[in-house]
């Protein structure tokens, strides 16, 4: 039976070096705050409550804990389909499809757009219900303000019968600077925004046409697929021998029945730092400033500087971009070359290249406040009522000191309460765990001492967020600085 119910699904994939320093693979740019202290994928949470409280992310299983704390913090329900390997936006949707009842009308949207007029995006998304019931792919366009080339455009033909909706003569890659000025001369084209409206049968119909052998890969996914709370893993054999192609490639260029029905308000990927800074206003120099940014005799400079005062003196045409561990400083026509950086670093072996100084865990968080011969500073930050594994190391040495809130420790067969300004030391070999009771948030400033303080020289005996608690031995190749967390 056809419904009007509309069913989000939310793309959480991609690992967004563009956007380094601020994004990087164990926090790309959808889940990092970006705007008003809040992550795009929150963002984008809470922009689609208005169709549906209840939504489906399709994430990496090492994001895991990252979409449902930003489901949390959107307080919106529902369910997170983990990728075990990346392939791509037409491997997500089949899983997506095949998950769901063939009538579903199912809305894709990435995690990593913003879109400030909810309102206007909810009236657009519903305006193209008619054309999907009717058997369409429906996509959406932004009407073009500017002659982009970071964008994919639409050619829209005559309209469907269907609402507001149009025909797709064609789609057109990211194209030149003239192609993209004739094209909004020529009139009729839109900019790609990559969101779709479609039942999961007419989705699934064609996947098997155009890309069977990645519906079939899906299919075998799926059907293995195993629940672990609101977490639902995808058979990872079957999945990583399925080809990696976007949805476009797969699908959309050889299908027939797609319609484009155009949204008239603001929209940006937020696919460079050029582009995060059109979201600020700009001052009478074009200067655009974040958190802390200051300028003085500056113009054309974009600052972001959410932790400390960065100041820009003198400077024109530069983008700034601060972190606690990591700065970037580009000339503004160098935007789209930032991910050469994260592959220089890389290669060099920079933990910074991917990994941030604070990590967020399913319990809270830690911030890797010092590191040197020896021994490493961490600050934790424990959620109430969350407690990390039982565990125990077999080269470090760790004292946990509490600076707000009361931990509960284990150490060996004695659990004792540690209040504020209290602290306990932990052998090496000795099996323990940090919790905390309370209602408060739980500081703990934590020092690691030892002769290997690699992240994984860990024993775990039991654990709250399923996790594996394999009896493994340390890797000793593994550098003392990595920063892959299994805490």
């Amino acid at each position: 039976m056809k419904t009007s119910t509309i069913h989000p699904v939310i793309l959480c994939g991609g690992s967004g070096t563009r956007l380094w320093p601020l994004s990087r693979k164990a926090l790309p740019k959808q889940f990092a705050p970006l705007i008003g202290n809040k992550s795009l994928l929150q963002l984008t949470l809470e922009r689609l409550a208005s169709l549906n409280q209840t939504v489906t992310c399709i994430a990496s299983e090492d994001h895991r804990f990252l979409v449902r704390e930003a489901m949390d913090n959107a307080q919106t329900q529902g369910r997170q389909v983990l990728e075990p390997v990346p392939r791509n936006t037409a491997a997500a949707m089949a899983a997506a499809a095949l998950l769901a009842a063939p009538d579903d009308l199912l809305l894709f949207a990435p995690a990593d757009h913003h879109i400030p007029d909810a309102t206007r995006f909810a009236a657009t998304v519903r305006s193209g219900v008619q054309a999907a019931l009717a058997g369409r792919i429906v996509t959406f366009g932004v009407a073009p303000s500017f002659p982009s080339t970071a964008y994919g455009y639409i050619e829209a033909a005559e309209p469907t019968g269907h609402g507001t909706s149009r025909k797709v003569a064609r789609f057109v890659e990211k194209p030149t600077a003239a192609v993209a000025e004739s094209l909004l001369l020529h009139g009729g084209y839109d900019w790609n925004a990559g969101i779709f409206l479609v039942q999961a049968r007419t989705l699934v119909a064609a996947l098997r046409t155009h890309a069977p052998d990645i519906l079939e890969a899906c299919e075998r996914a799926t059907a293995a697929v195993s629940a672990d709370g609101s977490f639902l893993r995808l058979d990872r054999e079957a999945f990583e021998a399925c080809r990696s192609d976007s949805i476009d490639y797969a699908v959309l260029e050889k299908h027939t029945d797609i319609a484009v029905v155009r949204f008239e308000g603001v929209w940006s990927d937020v696919g460079s730092w050029n582009a995060v800074a059109q979201l600020h206003a700009p001052d009478g120099a074009g200067n655009r400033l974040s958190g802390m940014g200051r300028v003085l005799h500056a113009h054309n400079t974009f600052v972001h500087a959410p932790h400390r005062p960065v100041v820009a003196l003198g400077t024109e045409d530069l983008i700034i971009v601060d972190t606690p561990d990591a700065v970037l400083v580009a000339g503004v026509g160098f935007a789209e070359q930032v991910p050469e950086v994260v592959r220089m670093l890389t290669g060099e072996g920079k933990a910074e290249a991917t990994q941030h100084r604070r990590v967020v865990r399913p319990w809270g968080a830690y911030d890797s406040v010092d590191i040197g011969d020896r021994f490493q500073v961490k600050r934790l930050t424990v959620k109430p009522g969350a407690k990390l594994s039982l565990q125990m190391h077999h080269h470090r040495a760790e004292h946990w000191i509490v600076v707000k809130g009361m931990a509960r420790a284990t150490r060996g067969s004695e659990v004792v309460l540690v209040r504020e300004n209290e602290s306990i030391y932990l052998p090496s070999g000795t099996v323990h765990r940090l919790e905390n009771p309370g209602k408060t948030m739980l500081e703990v400033i934590e020092v690691q001492t030892g002769g290997y303080l690699g992240e994984d020289d860990i024993v775990r005996f039991d654990d709250s967020y399923g996790r594996d608690t394999a009896e493994a031995e340390v890797s000793t190749q593994q550098s003392a600085t990595d920063l892959s967390v299994n805490a």
